[in-house]
């Protein structure tokens, strides 16, 4: 800090009087400025001031985070819908490549079975089934549109069981077995290849020469006149999120054991 000090000038003349009237001046502008200089500063924001600026922060970024959630839900129920429709479109191609491959045993060679007889090894059944009180249905062909798994180099006529499995979590899953001859005794295995998951509901219609439908079939029955049939409806509903999927085709198939007489 600085001080100036004036005591030792004294007015001799009219130079000395200008001289005088200088100092005091100075005196004074020195004296305003040094109370500038320590004057506190009341400068800043008040608690009013704050409060709305903490308030509207925070409108903006709650709506900010809400278009971001908005547009992170839009993105995963998309890719979860996509991946539902190219999971059962697939489904249904590996249905109708497995049909449109169908091979059957043909009249004079088929005889129909006896009591003591085995069952035909190309027969074709079709079934419904209740899983956890809900209807599915179940197919089995024999069929040359084989998949080796495991890098297995034989191929043949395999035979090719569609059936529906419940999965801890509640949901249903749509898998296919897939077996050379000799076939074993069916049953549901863990190896048993997944087509679809989160499976609502699965049916097949079988169409006879005449044109009457019917949910089941069975070519080794008289009551179907051990005849196959000549076309395959599929309808299957695959659910993804709140939505459910359906998906349908028909497939003619390409060999037909027609009924006796």
């Amino acid at each position: 800090m600085y001080f100036l000090s004036f005591n030792n000038i004294k007015p001799a003349n009219a130079q000395g009087s200008r001289i005088s009237l200088w100092s005091a001046r100075l005196v004074t502008r020195c004296s305003l400025l040094a109370s500038k200089i320590h004057r506190p500063q009341a400068d800043g924001f008040t608690l009013m001031e704050i409060l709305v600026a903490v308030f509207i922060l925070g409108i903006v970024v709650t709506t900010v985070m809400a278009s971001f959630s908005m547009v992170f839900s839009t993105t995963a129920a998309m890719e979860e819908a996509g991946a539902a429709f190219e999971m059962g479109k697939n489904c249904l191609n590996r249905i109708a490549t497995d049909l449109e491959n169908i091979t059957i045993a043909e009249r004079p060679f088929y005889k129909p079975p006896k009591t003591d007889d085995p069952p035909d090894p190309y027969r074709l059944q079709g079934a419904n089934e209740s899983i956890g009180g809900t209807r599915f249905a179940k197919l089995r062909l024999a069929s040359r549109a084989h998949v080796p798994l495991g890098g297995s180099p034989r191929e043949g006529i395999a035979e090719i069981v569609y059936y529906v499995q419940a999965r801890p979590d509640g949901s249903w899953q749509l898998k296919r077995a897939d077996y050379l001859y000799p076939y074993p005794r069916f049953e549901e295995r863990s190896s048993d290849p997944v087509l679809c998951e989160n499976v609502k509901s699965l049916a097949f219609i079988y169409y006879a020469e005449d044109g009457i439908d019917s949910e089941t079939w069975d070519s080794e029955s008289e009551g179907f006149a051990n005849a196959t049939p000549a076309m395959v409806a599929v309808r299957l509903e695959i659910a993804a999120g709140d939505d459910v999927f359906l998906f349908q085709t028909t497939v003619k198939l390409p060999l037909v054991r027609r009924k006796q007489g």
